[in-house]
């Protein structure tokens, strides 16, 4: 076992049980706004091996599992909750789930979606599918999403290629100035 696995282990298990009050009411406010707390969205992990991702959702039931970049923000409503849950990144916490099981890490390229063939065979050509996935990395921080396939690929290349536990600490801590960013959804008010 790796130190960043161990670090891994470690940094999931205790976010699980600290947060788990936080959790709780998390898990009720997405209830409360889409009846179904929990997504679970099959993506392409290490070695191409397919896993179970888990996410707060905080979007409609029927919105199409296609990557984010794909929906017509027009299209979605979405609650000022689901919006802050969300901007500060809220939703990705069951992850941790999947960091503690092993399909994950805490630092690592997005995983894909296995639609998504562009991002996936620009990762294959240079390696990253080698690696575990990540709740964060170098392509979060910078803001490269999986609409440009071959940006993500390289900068997803470099950081697995020079992750050191240095580095690994050093990604965790860049991510919590990014909080409040949010994705490419547009936020607006619920309609009634």
């Amino acid at each position: 076992m790796t130190v960043i696995r161990v670090c891994d282990i470690t940094l999931a298990a205790a976010g699980l049980i600290i947060g788990f009050p936080c959790f709780i009411l998390l898990c009720g406010l997405s209830w409360s706004i889409t009846g179904s707390p929990i997504l679970v969205q099959e993506r392409v992990g290490r070695n191409l091996k397919l896993f179970s991702l888990f996410k707060f959702r905080t979007m409609p039931v029927d919105v199409p599992t296609v990557p984010t970049h794909q929906l017509n923000p027009e299209s979605l409503v979405l609650s000022p909750i689901a919006a802050m849950m969300r901007s500060l990144k809220l939703d990705e916490l069951p992850q941790l789930l999947n960091v503690l099981l092993g399909d994950m890490s805490m630092v690592g390229p997005r995983p894909a979606l296995p639609i998504q063939n562009d991002v996936i065979s620009a990762r294959e050509k240079l390696g990253v599918l080698n690696h575990r996935p990540g709740i964060t990395g170098e392509a979060q921080i910078l803001g490269i999403d999986m609409s440009t396939p071959e940006k993500l690929a390289k900068a997803d290349a470099s950081m697995m290629n020079n992750l050191t536990v240095k580095a690994y600490f050093d990604y965790i801590m860049r991510t919590f100035r990014i909080f409040g960013r949010g994705g490419r959804i547009s936020h607006k008010p619920i309609k009634k």
